[in-house]
């Protein structure tokens, strides 16, 4: 009967024992990793401004220009004649290349980003790289507007912290797209048209191409759609909130 107390005992301490091991085991978990996983930023992450949360009925339209210039003309006299404001995001050798159409996109009142200078993956650059691609880019295009440029599209949408922190100690956000038009691809005017306006919703930023094959032809028709939806359509500059917000894990700026 002794032992079997004294087993007892013992089989008690050692389960007390464990238990309390197991305790101090466990990691801890901070508020701050957890709030970092619930917005999807549990790596610290960077994220550019993709669209922006708004109760306004209004969208932003981009053209990226890297190569090639003959529908950049049609487009602004489209642009124009619908009153819509664009952003177009211009390469460093695009501008060297085409002066005066950057004197013509600037002069009409439309903005002026800056899209790299030779248009590589900057993700895949050093910090030394990524400075001198946006500086020189940048200077090209002031040269011709003597305006400052404000904001950056990376090539290919290509990005990580590096390059977010970099343009920001240059004076540039980095803005991606909620909306591909697709138009690269080489896709009809009415699969361009059917696209973006079936798509869209308040706060979209939405991307072109200066010279994709069906841009010229889809672009009117779809600035009717939009408008006859109740759609102001801005340039980026526009759209995005410049202090007091956050960006969400999907990009999305949001009124602090």
């Amino acid at each position: 009967m002794k032992f079997l107390v004294i087993k007892k005992s013992l089989i008690v301490f050692v389960l007390c024992f464990s238990l309390l091991l197991g305790v101090y085991a466990i990691p801890t978990v901070s508020t701050n990793s957890v709030a970092s996983v619930f917005f999807g930023n549990a790596t610290g992450r960077r994220i550019p401004i993709y669209g922006v949360e708004t109760d306004k009925k209004q969208i932003a339209i981009s053209f990226d220009a890297a190569w090639g210039a003959d529908k950049t003309a049609d487009i602004m006299k489209v642009l124009k004649e619908y009153d819509v404001g664009a952003t177009f995001f211009l390469v460093g050798f695009w501008v060297k290349e085409y002066p005066e159409m950057v004197k013509q996109i600037d002069q009409n009142g439309f903005e002026i980003g800056t899209h790299s200078n030779t248009h590589p993956d900057m993700a895949k650059l050093n910090e030394a790289d990524i400075r001198s691609e946006l500086q020189t880019s940048v200077k090209l295009i002031t040269d011709i507007t003597n305006k400052d440029v404000k904001l950056f599209r990376a090539p290919f949408g290509s990005y990580n912290n590096t390059l977010i922190d970099t343009a920001e100690s240059l004076g540039l956000t980095t803005i991606q797209w909620t909306l591909d038009g697709l138009d690269w691809k080489g896709i009809s005017a009415k699969d361009i048209i059917s696209r973006v306006v079936s798509k869209v919703t308040s706060g979209n930023i939405v991307l072109f191409h200066n010279n994709s094959d069906h841009i010229v032809e889809a672009l009117p028709i779809i600035l009717e759609r939009l408008k006859m939806q109740g759609y102001t359509i801005t340039c980026i500059g526009d759209l995005i909130m410049k202090d007091n917000y956050t960006i969400d894990h999907a990009g999305v700026q949001k009124k602090i």
